[in-house]
């Protein structure tokens, strides 16, 4: 009898089962998920940030794109084994939930609301400032356009999540192709020594202007949190698990190809930027895909390359409606969020949680109508700070299920993060050294570390008030 107690005791627990995770349909397909994991990998911190980060840290950029790359990379490969184990809509909500308790999954869904709704401002304020590039809209006030791009992009998204897929899916094709496209005419130019503004393009550019390093080693430190970022939707792919037929084939070969794409459309362009134009001659207001394309003698190709990033723009805030519906119904479920945000349409469409992202992309709104100059900056930093805590409870996450699964109650999946627990525990230092990085800088990346203990004071204030409503719903779970 002992014997047999014994046996039982070392077989592996039964899966933890996620309530939000009902009620959606399954019809995201490969070619949506892969696409969306290109997506996620390329977007406004590449397009429109690159050209300000230029300027400040020269051609170091590379650098800063590839270390911050590789840690995307580690914390997706992290999210991937999660969501091999155990798929969910609810992504890494779902598993602070299981690993951390009820307190760690509504802390990690409330800094990835934090994250997503600060982002949706700056998505539709870079979308404001591309199209201000046109003359026809210069006069059209950059509030009224950021709410028309939130209209939009809003309506597509309460339709169903296979017109979201579909419009992914095509959104992440022209930025593919466009980057493709450039980067085919960048090569051309280097080759053929074609004059850009003047300069005649090479390695030139980058030894006669200062070298790699021309403002020296601090400025590419102090540029790695807007680095971090461009990488902020990498996440979105485990999101998706939820909604599709059979994670187990798909989610590998998505996730294993955002590296490569890393090194090919963030290395690979900041390189060839470096080499087209001296780095000076970029500038944070303006694309650098813009400011190269415009000044070769074919002004349509600057018009033609805005289009391409205003619809990154729009790509992104569409991603952050569609994965903040499904986080914020994963922990209504659970008490952690407001009742609304559970609701489903006929659709299967969390429509709740979208309509809330949206109500604070409407704050954003009146920031580009209080401040319209300074409103990306303010958003990019609150931005990097979810980012932040998003990865690093991920990583949290994965450390706390390898230990289970060392200890014989979970299995691991043949697909798995490499070098466990080292692999972690470097990540989660290096996102604390990004924490530093924010506060060094000053300005306002500085105001929004020190804003810190005043989100983690909301954050408990709202645990408290909230908590007598996730004790009922695990007593009516369990029951």
């Amino acid at each position: 009898m002992s014997e047999q107690f014994l046996q039982d005791d070392k077989r592996p627990t039964a899966r933890h089962v996620d309530a939000g995770d009902t009620g959606y349909s399954k019809t995201l397909k490969p070619r949506h998920i892969n696409m969306i994991a290109i997506g996620g990998a390329i977007g406004t911190g590449l397009f429109l940030g690159a050209g300000g980060r230029l300027a400040d840290a020269g051609p170091s950029l590379f650098i800063a794109y590839a270390v911050c790359g590789v840690f995307a990379f580690l914390v997706v490969r992290a999210l991937g084994e999660l969501v091999l184990y155990r798929p969910s809509s609810g992504a890494f909500v779902s598993y602070a939930r299981e690993f951390l308790g009820e307190k760690g999954a509504y802390t990690a869904g409330w800094m990835y609301f934090l994250n997503w709704a600060t982002t949706g401002i700056a998505d539709i304020t870079a979308v404001a400032t591309y199209t201000h590039y046109w003359r026809l809209f210069s006069d059209v006030p950059q509030w009224a356009i950021a709410l028309v791009a939130l209209a939009v992009v809003l309506t597509v998204n309460l339709i169903s999540v296979r017109i979201f897929g579909e419009l992914e899916f095509w959104f992440a094709i022209v930025k593919v192709s466009a980057l493709v496209i450039f980067m085919g005419i960048g090569i051309f130019l280097l080759t053929t020594g074609h004059p850009v503004d003047g300069a005649v393009p090479g390695p030139a550019l980058i030894s006669g202007n200062g070298g790699v390093f021309p403002n020296g080693l601090l400025p590419v430190l102090l540029v790695i949190q807007g680095v971090v970022f461009a990488y902020a939707s990498v996440e979105l792919v485990g999101v998706t698990a939820g909604e599709t037929a059979k994670p187990e084939e798909i989610m590998p070969k998505a996730i294993n190809s955002i590296m490569w794409r890393v090194g090919l459309f963030y290395v690979g362009s900041v390189v060839l930027l470096s080499m087209l134009m001296p780095w000076s001659s970029y500038s944070a207001g303006q694309s650098p895909f813009v400011t190269v394309l415009s000044r070769i003698g074919v002004p349509a190709a600057g018009d033609v390359m805005n289009l391409v990033v205003l619809t990154a723009a729009m790509s992104s805030l569409n991603s952050g409606l569609y994965s903040t519906g499904r986080i914020l119904r994963s922990m209504a479920v659970s008490g952690s969020a407001p009742r609304f945000t559970a609701r489903l349409s006929r659709t299967h469409v969390p429509y709740g949680g979208i309509l809330l992202t949206s109500g604070m992309c409407v704050l954003g709104v009146g920031l580009n109508f209080v401040v319209p100059a300074d409103a990306f900056e303010i958003v990019l930093n609150l931005a990097a700070l979810g980012i932040l805590a998003t990865w690093g409870m991920i990583m949290i996450c994965h450390l706390l299920f390898w230990r289970k699964t060392r200890g014989g109650t979970l299995t691991r999946p043949s697909y798995r993060l490499p070098g466990s627990p080292w692999t972690q525990l470097v990540t989660l230092a290096f996102l604390l050294c990004v924490l530093i990085l924010m506060y060094a800088d000053g300005g306002a990346a500085r105001t929004t570390v020190l804003c810190v203990p005043l989100i983690a004071a909301a954050l408990v204030a709202g645990w408290y008030a909230v908590r007598g409503r996730v004790a009922g719903a695990a007593a009516g779970s369990e029951g």
